[in-house]
């Protein structure tokens, strides 16, 4: 029996599947048994599928864990994702290939079509952490040079700047894309006297079927010369929106057609949003030309990016070998899956917001910065919880839960308790006169003193709790007094003076409670709003986070005369 290249292809990414499972050389017995179960005609001729498996295997052992990954995602992605959920990520970051101690360059480059998101936060963080490490130099770089298709947005560059100063990173150099127009034509016009870029007229439609038949177009043998006209006449505004595009000069033949002859400048008659710019220029530059050239300009010697952006790399080698340049080193990682937020894009997110859908880029439901920020979670969990996911080529599923883990240790010894009473009942107590129910602000540090709440015959309780209740229950209200009910409509108690261990000995339930001239609170999360009555002093608490007893950790966001506005962290 001869074994197909298809065959020997299945061999080969169920080993891979093997090798990055288990961070090792492939066991050949293991994968036999993967192979033999999945494909039941190799089992005609299990020794020759042995040979080929042992060979296969052999040359496998050679490589390391990020060529396994990399090669794994490029002939059987769908095995990558398998294993994602089942994979659990290296902790930390790894040292970073050829790395010298102050001589590292990296940058984070945002597009600024909207905030930073959680996505970016990982960007921002490892990026400024390896730098840090090395004792390098870090740049925060907006690549804002698109000004149709994600366009960017004014207000973005200010909030980016203020997440970076939450995180405690201030970048070393802040640039912008859009003011280094010059510098592109610069190398552009290089290129094409070079006669490795050229203008071309087709169709969009014209250049694929030129492209997918590995054909050259009609434009591609133009002189340098007559393409430097063309070019100028494009600068110039003699053309139509994209009726010209500048190509860049490759292997029409490649066995990858994102490869082939890729765009570089196209034209677009629109104005740019940083009046800077504005309508200054109608040529702009497309992502891999001007990151390939801030890159080199920059000096960048190392580049993390996602694994879908391989080609990236690719196409942007071709301009560093025309010019005899040193690509930096180049980590890619998988992608981040968030399961209470799903898929999500900056430019979809902004189409809810304008459309009325959030109240905005902080909106407590959006998987922003900004919005995680306005809820109460701290600058150094999400720092802990993006390092600790290290760099790898798996892709990441992850819960928010485990960023509220690692923000809940922080906040907790720091957060004053308070009562918040949602969907109140009012509860009459008989047999209590007027008094003062002295709390502790922290079960555990005493040292901070208590609050008071003066109570006279009436509290509010929650009416979720009303419902489980019964006449001639005995139960405690928290650190105030015992009561025993005896009506449920209206709802009504006696003080009860029942001791301590006889409440224990029947089970009794603890209530919170809140006085009947509490302050109104509303509660912001992304369930939706939840409002109720809650103590006084929660209104001494603005801009802090705080727990609400039985309910969980928020950030008091605005106190008004009406109500207090407090945004949901997490329980």
């Amino acid at each position: 029996m001869t074994l197909s290249p298809e065959d020997l292809k299945s061999l080969e990414k169920y080993a891979l599947q093997n090798a990055v499972k288990y961070g090792k050389a492939p066991q050949a017995k293991a994968v036999m048994g993967k192979v033999m179960g999945e494909y039941p005609q190799l089992r005609a001729d299990p020794n020759a599928v042995s040979v080929a498996l042992e060979a296969i295997v052999s040359e496998i052992a050679n490589g390391n864990p990020d060529a396994w990954e990399t090669r794994l995602s490029k002939i059987a992605p769908e095995l990558i994702e398998a294993l994602s959920v089942k994979k659990e990520p290296d902790k930390g970051l790894k040292p970073l290939e050829g790395a010298e101690t102050g001589k590292v360059v990296m940058r984070f480059a945002p597009n600024p079509n909207g905030p930073a998101t959680l996505g970016s936060s990982r960007g921002m963080i490892v990026n400024s952490e390896y730098v840090k490490i090395y004792k390098g130099k870090f740049i925060l770089r907006f690549d804002d040079t698109d000004p149709d298709i994600k366009r960017p947005m004014l207000e973005a560059y200010p909030w980016y700047l203020d997440d970076f100063k939450w995180l405690g990173v201030v970048p070393d150099q802040v640039v912008y894309a859009s003011d280094h127009f010059p510098i592109y034509y610069d190398y552009a016009k290089k290129l094409i006297e070079m006669g490795k870029a050229y203008v071309c007229f087709c169709t969009g439609g014209d250049f694929k079927q030129f492209k997918d038949a590995k054909q050259a177009c009609p434009h591609r043998d133009t002189s340098p010369e007559e393409n430097l006209m063309h070019w100028e006449k494009m600068l110039a505004g003699e053309y139509e929106d994209q009726q010209a595009v500048l190509r860049i000069k490759t292997d029409i033949k490649h066995k990858d057609p994102a490869l082939r002859d890729w765009g570089a400048f196209r034209i677009r008659k629109m104005s740019h949003p940083r009046p800077e710019i504005g309508t200054k220029y109608i040529v702009w530059p497309l992502l891999d030309f001007a990151g390939a050239i801030e890159d080199h300009e920059l000096g960048m010697t190392h580049i993390i990016r996602g694994k879908d952006l391989m080609d990236s790399e690719k196409r942007q080698g071709y301009i560093y070998n025309y010019f005899g340049w040193t690509y930096p080193k180049t980590t890619h990682w998988g992608r981040v899956k968030i399961h209470e937020f799903g898929k999500f894009s900056t430019s979809t997110l902004r189409k809810s917001i304008e459309a009325g859908e959030y109240s905005g880029w902080d909106d407590p439901r959006l998987p922003t910065i900004r919005a995680i920020r306005r809820r109460g979670i701290r600058a150094e969990a999400l720092k802990k919880f993006m390092i600790e996911m290290g760099v790898g080529m798996t892709d990441v599923s992850i819960s928010m839960e485990s960023l509220y883990a690692e923000n809940r240790k922080i906040v907790d010894p720091i957060a004053n308790r308070y009562f918040f009473v949602w969907d109140p009942v009012e509860l009459e107590i008989a047999g209590m006169g007027p008094s003062v129910a002295k709390l502790p602000l922290h079960p555990t540090d005493h040292a901070r003193g208590v609050r008071e709440i003066a109570v006279e015959n009436k509290v509010l309780v929650c009416k979720d709790d009303v419902e489980k209740l019964e006449v001639g229950s005995i139960l405690r209200l928290k650190d105030f007094c015992n009561i025993e009910i005896t009506s449920l409509s209206p709802l009504q108690a006696n003080h009860s003076e029942v001791s301590l261990e006889a409440l224990k000995k029947a089970k009794a339930k603890i209530l919170h409670w809140a006085p009947v001239d509490g302050i109104p609170v509303k509660v912001r999360g992304p369930e939706g709003d939840i409002e109720g009555i809650g103590e006084h002093g929660i209104a001494a608490e603005l801009d802090k986070i705080v727990q609400f007893e039985r309910f969980g950790f928020c950030r008091i966001d605005a106190v008004s005369e009406e109500e207090v506005v407090a945004y949901f962290a997490h329980k």
